[in-house]
């Protein structure tokens, strides 16, 4: 009988090898997180494009915590009255506060201060940007739906968290630029009847512009709202991993299987490159557009007003439906000015605010889908939904256009009133258009692919029969695309059925009548039957 001996390990090896399993068996047998990686690992994130955006955002968010890290150790949050005497001479001997002489010295005195400064602006910008794209990839292709209703909701708290932390931000240089966006902050809150003067005092701590709203707002910006963001990013992906990703349709793909790449090794490899990239693109970004040069602009005074400034793009739509609205709205009610020029605009931004963060609850109740969905649905499968989604981006367009409204006027050299006037008709107009162009197009869409999956392609070769008939011969389509084009479940409008009384309720009319809306001109999708037949004529 023969045995292999194995030669003992050497002593350094032995010895890191105990340590290292005796650390990793202590923190297990305390946190299982042992279990937790296990289980995390082995789940499945789909490979497809579109789901990047999320990780888009989730990095740039990374990136404006590291940014902001750096640039915490040098501003300073005081409104202080200082004279300026750092190396920009033009700015020599001005008087400023505090905030802006430590942004001014960010910008010129510190190492790669000002490069930080824009990758940190960069990075917000993008952050905002990424989360509004990955909201609508998640409406048009219906990812909202049960059970993922919550999650849409906590991503809309994130979107709005986003723009909050990027104007707290925007304004703490305390340049001409951020100090009249605060005056405007201060319009709207002092617009609200009864209790808006105390708001304004409340929030500014005392008379416009306050002894310290820069140190509010800082306590704001690197504090309050990033410990809110943190906290529904957590929410967020941990609502995915209960949740399973959503899946585009596809051969393998079930409402219970998810085809695609387990977390370790694959995506998480994948993830942290992507990772990476976006640092770099942020990183290049920086280093070659400059952005928000406050000494431009001088320290803020009530007095002057910069022609031609505009707000950061996430906040253009508020002050675009500012300037749309007509002047001159105001009623004296109760011994009190209401000021219609500035509640309208908070109304109409609010409500479509909530509108949009309570869709999917709309949706289900009209619709009454209860079940389940982790398949996506092609945009133009869903025309109604589609054209609700158009006219929304169309609205939202339109008042963010308002707010360079005196841009386009001097630019195209056209009158003001001409800008402002066929803007408002847009307001109004542009919704209707894009509502009714996109369900036509959705439904066109529909009727090119139930053709496309009874008759197959057109080849372009046109061939005569024996009895003398012209026809264009079509090429098939594979079983892999007439799946996809047929795998639509076709919906229908809800019924009217009386209650135990022998009645109909109104609730009950009005959701029929909403849910027919919803489910008019459908395109019925081709039958197995109707395939099968098609399929033996051609033979």
């Amino acid at each position: 009988m023969s045995t292999t001996v194995t030669p003992p390990p050497t002593q350094n090896q032995s010895g890191s090898s105990r340590f290292t399993s005796a650390a990793a068996n202590y923190i297990d047998e305390r946190t299982k997180i042992g279990v937790a990686v296990k289980e995390f690992g082995r789940k499945v994130f789909p490979d497809h494009w579109s789901f990047l955006l999320g990780e888009v955002a989730l990095y740039s968010f990374v990136v404006i915590l590291l940014s902001g890290t750096f640039l915490t150790l040098f501003f300073q949050a005081s409104m202080a009255e200082v004279f300026y005497t750092g190396p920009y001479v033009p700015m020599k001997g001005v008087e400023m506060s505090v905030a802006m002489a430590s942004t001014l010295d960010i910008s010129f005195s510190v190492r790669g201060g000002l490069l930080m400064r824009h990758v940190h602006h960069w990075a917000a910008l993008l952050f905002v940007a990424s989360i509004g794209l990955h909201m609508l990839r998640i409406f048009f292709t219906g990812a909202f739906r049960k059970p993922r209703e919550l999650n849409w909701v906590i991503g809309f708290v994130l979107f709005v968290l986003a723009m909050a932390e990027g104007f707290t931000g925007y304004s703490l240089p305390d340049d001409v630029l951020s100090g009249n966006g605060l005056r405007i902050i201060d319009g709207i809150i002092k617009a609200v009847p009864v209790v808006g003067t105390w708001m304004s005092f409340l929030f500014f701590g005392g008379e416009f512009p306050g002894t310290d709203i820069v140190g509010r707002l800082y306590m704001l910006h690197i504090m309050l709202l990033p410990a809110m963001v943190i906290l529904f990013v957590a929410l967020h992906l941990a609502f995915v991993v209960i949740h399973k990703h959503t899946q585009y349709p596809g051969p393998g793909k079930t409402q219970q299987n998810v085809v695609g790449f387990p977390v370790l090794p694959v995506y998480a490899a994948k993830a942290g490159g992507f990772f990476f990239i976006v640092f770099g693109v942020i990183m290049l970004i920086a280093s070659f557009v400059g952005i928000n040069p406050i000494w431009n602009y001088g320290p803020y005074d009530p007095s002057p007003v910069s022609a031609g400034t505009q707000p950061d793009w996430y906040i253009g739509f508020a002050d675009g439906m500012l300037r749309l609205i007509p002047p001159g709205w105001e009623t004296e009610w109760f011994g009190y000015t209401w000021s219609w020029n500035m509640l309208v605009p908070i109304i109409i931004m609010v409500g479509f605010l909530i509108v949009v963060a309570i869709y999917p609850f709309i949706e289900a109740w009209v619709t009454g889908d209860k079940r389940e969905h982790h398949i996506l649905d092609r945009p133009r499968n869903a025309p109604t939904r589609t054209a609700i989604g158009a006219a929304g981006v169309t609205f939202y367009a339109v008042m963010w256009a308002g707010a360079s409204s005196d841009l386009m006027a001097t630019h195209f050299q056209l009158a003001m009133e001409g800008v402002i006037h066929t803007l408002q008709a847009l307001l109004i107009l542009g919704p209707i258009v894009a509502y009714q162009v996109a369900k036509r197009i959705c439904l066109a869409l529909q009727k090119k692919d139930r053709s496309i999956a009874l008759h197959g392609y057109e080849s372009g070769r046109i061939v005569r029969l024996p009895g003398g008939e012209f026809v264009e011969v079509h090429k098939p389509v594979t079983d892999y695309e007439r799946w996809e084009l047929v795998s639509y479940h076709d919906y229908e409008p809800m019924m009217l059925r009386p209650n135990d009384d022998g009645r109909i309720p109104l609730s009950k009319r009005l959701r029929a009548g909403m849910s027919r809306w919803f489910f008019e001109n459908r395109i019925v999708p081709p039958t197995q039957k109707e395939l099968d037949q098609e399929r033996h004529d051609g033979h």
